[in-house]
């Protein structure tokens, strides 16, 4: 079972300069240590965003739409990023969240124990904060830093898959 939260997280807040400033094992960080994309002046994405819209696609566009933009009974997450921190994105995706009020009630599932989701958490909020911050488009993106040994490795074990 795989679950990333904290029970704690706050929803709004300053979310922070999406701009890296230091790169770990090819995983991009912001000033404050929050995983964050790099777009090149050529287009080229880092891995963690391409993966980010290839996991989005597989998991969460048919509730919230294609590239983030919402539908009718899920919001919009390219706007959601704008204001949500990366501790608040990790607990809702994880562990869900329900909303109710006069005129709806709105429930995002747990995605906790989804290997799909849980291994690729960091990936969706990063190509999600490029999203939110105009960085890359709704197309697929054209060109990608190579994937990272380590992310593989993270990804194997993450898995449950022999290294």
């Amino acid at each position: 079972m795989i679950i990333v939260a904290s029970a704690h997280a706050s929803f709004a807040g300053d979310v922070g300069d999406p701009a890296a400033v230091k790169s770990e094992e090819g995983k991009y960080l912001d000033k404050d240590g929050n995983p964050t994309f790099k777009v090149g002046a050529d287009g080229t994405v880092d891995w963690y965003t391409y993966s980010g819209y290839r996991r989005y696609h597989s998991e969460c566009h048919v509730c919230h739409g294609p590239d983030g933009m919402g539908s009718t009974y899920a919001p919009a997450l390219r706007d959601s990023l704008q204001k949500m921190t990366y501790e608040a994105f990790l607990e809702v995706v994880a562990s869900g969240r329900k909303n109710v009020n006069a005129s709806q009630e709105s429930v995002m599932p747990a995605f906790g124990d989804n290997t799909n989701v849980a291994c690729y958490m960091d990936d969706l909020y990063i190509y999600l904060r490029a999203r939110a911050n105009d960085a890359v488009g709704r197309v697929r993106p054209g060109k990608r830093e190579e994937k990272p040994a380590a992310y593989t490795a993270a990804e194997s074990a993450c898995m449950g898959k022999p290294q």
